[in-house]
């Protein structure tokens, strides 16, 4: 039993972990192949986040997802590249977006370079990305294509912020199936596709990635209030100090509005303070904890997760169904 990937998934099959890392493995050379310039600068700037590492969730999820027809089909690699550099390509934006100094335990494009640059290098990933992915045909194209305008959307409505009467909760969830679910979904079905599996089982994959996605994500919200750690990769509170709407404050804030609490609603007023100061910080991050706001949003994970658990169902028992069982398994544990 070796243990690959994100959360540290453990791969019980001899066979199927020869073909994970192997696939890994060539979708690393390809990531630094494909972001290769002929401008040195260039270089640097677009293997900047590739040399730092990452989970490499996307392309796992390629690969094993490609178990379910031939996994050694020759457009699997490909597509696992394309969706890791059109991720790659995102984080760049974001950063600049958020004014974020680290990235993957480096600086991030941003500060290094100066935020110019850095969309600039985003703009390059997304194009060697649409190189890729033109060698793959044309449905691909039309999938990635699909799935890049529900990421965009996705970011534009998080920007955006629900529109009235628009229950914020509900938006967020929609902005999360875009910006996140999206892309892994896209993973899963390359991984299918490109492999050779039938189209029932495509549409699996696909709805299981979505699912997965969305849970990946809520299950960090929760850690950034709940984590004593750095087990999300970010300091605890980083997301509240920031002032970003994850769930668990999206769930406070629905809880003070319906109930009208007293204590609710000087939480509500604690975190929308100043949290730069370490003391009022702390104090947000222990009644968070503490609220059932933080509860209610570790059972929307669960929620999540466990859908991606039930799509799978249908699918031929098998190391590669139970390495993907486990993941939403990981998700949920990383929840509490």
């Amino acid at each position: 039993m070796t243990v690959v990937g994100p959360f540290g998934l453990s791969v019980r099959d001899q066979a199927l972990e020869a073909d994970v890392q192997t696939g890994l493995a060539a979708v690393e050379a390809g990531l630094l192949d494909a972001t290769k310039s002929d401008v040195p600068f260039i270089t640097e700037a677009a293997q900047h986040l590739v040399l730092a590492g990452g989970k490499r969730f996307r392309p796992l999820l390629v690969m094993l997802a490609a178990q379910f027809g031939d996994p050694y089909s020759p457009g699997v690699v490909p597509s696992a590249v394309v969706v890791e550099l059109t991720h790659l390509a995102t984080l760049y934006h974001d950063d600049v977006m958020d004014e974020a100094a680290v990235r993957r335990g480096v600086p991030s494009a941003n500060s290094r370079w100066g935020n110019s640059l850095a969309v600039l290098t985003g703009d390059f990933l997304f194009a060697r990305a649409s190189h890729t992915l033109a060698d793959l045909g044309p449905e691909a194209v039309r999938i990635q294509a699909e799935a890049f305008e529900r990421l965009v959307t996705g970011q534009i409505l998080e920007t955006a912020g629900p529109v009235d009467g628009r229950d914020p909760v509900d938006h967020y969830l929609d902005v999360l199936g875009g910006k996140t679910g999206s892309l892994v979904a896209v993973s899963c079905r390359f991984g299918a596709m490109m492999s050779g599996a039938d189209e029932s089982v495509v549409d699996i994959l696909t709805q299981y990635g979505e699912r997965l996605g969305v849970a990946f994500q809520l299950a960090d919200d929760v850690l950034d209030i709940a984590s004593e750690g750095h087990e999300s990769g970010k300091t605890p509170g980083t997301d509240l100090r920031e002032g970003v709407p994850t769930l668990p404050v999206l769930r406070l804030r629905a809880a003070a509005a319906a109930h009208g609490r007293p204590e609710d609603l000087e939480l509500v007023a604690l975190v929308d303070s100043d949290l730069t100061d370490d003391a009022r910080h702390a104090e947000a991050l222990r009644r968070l904890r503490a609220h059932p706001a933080l509860e209610q949003a570790r059972r929307d994970t669960v929620r999540y997760a466990e859908e991606a658990r039930a799509m799978l169902a249908p699918l031929p028992d098998g190391y590669a169904k139970s390495a993907l069982q486990e993941l939403c398994d990981a998700v949920v544990h990383r929840a509490g």
